[in-house]
């Protein structure tokens, strides 16, 4: 299956929060897109590793997306070296993509930037013919997406472009509660996190708005690049 669109997280509910309104928007407009995982998420104070699968399944099937895997890396320990590098370049190289959406360059949780590094330095590699891969027992192919592009997650990253997603915050924001362990509930018993507070789950939204308010529409998302974006010329500017 070739996809359009190949999102990662370090772990599942980062893709949610930081760029699932731009892959509803991009999902309304035919293209097809994926999303690989690249831990469980077994370190989360709430709940386990098993509810966060159960949880991820609900939020691809709220967005419609065409695929979600899950690489099983450890959660928190997991490194930029050969041996995870090439289980990247064989989802690349599976599905194709023209682009690839990943972590922000830099946050807070230490996975989010070393999962961004990880999945980028994997694009380019998965571009060398020498380098060679098998699934499944077949010999894959060389690939490279055109594009790479870091989603914003808990810092405030200025970004370098903004994705108009007016029309596509409801589908967002449902995809993200579907990791209802995770978040606001005043009813839980379990412990505290810093994602756990109602201004966490209001600032998705609020976050939303200030980046639409910049670019004069209700609601947007943006993100970082490795190189210049390119406008076919100044009227295709929003």
């Amino acid at each position: 299956m070739k996809l359009d669109i190949l999102a990662f997280g370090a772990h599942p509910d980062d893709v949610e929060l930081g760029c699932s309104a731009t892959i509803a928007k991009e999902i309304s407009l035919g293209k097809k897109v994926g999303i690989v995982d690249l831990t469980r998420g077994e370190l989360g104070t709430r709940g386990s590793a098993e509810l966060r699968d159960i949880e991820a399944a609900k939020a691809a099937q709220i967005l419609g997306v065409q695929v979600r895997e899950n690489l099983g890396f450890a959660d928190g320990f997991f490194v930029n070296d050969k041996e995870h590098q090439l289980e990247i370049i064989k989802m690349i190289r599976k599905y194709r993509p023209e682009i690839v959406l990943c972590n922000a360059i830099d946050d807070r949780h230490i996975d989010h930037p070393k999962g961004s590094k990880v999945v980028s330095d994997s694009c380019f590699l998965s571009g060398l013919v020498k380098i060679e891969t098998e699934l499944d027992g077949v010999k894959q192919d060389k690939w490279r997406p055109k594009v790479v592009y870091h989603y914003i997650q808990w810092k405030n990253i200025e970004p370098d472009f903004v994705v108009d997603v007016t029309g596509f915050m409801d589908k967002k924001i449902d995809s993200v509660m579907a990791y209802s362990s995770q978040f606001f509930d005043p009813s839980s018993k379990e412990p505290e996190t810093p994602i756990t507070s109602k201004n966490f789950t209001e600032s998705v939204e609020y976050r939303a708005k200030d980046l639409g308010r910049l670019i004069g529409v209700d609601y947007a998302e943006g993100f970082t690049t490795e190189r210049y974006v390119a406008v076919e010329n100044l009227s295709k500017l929003k």
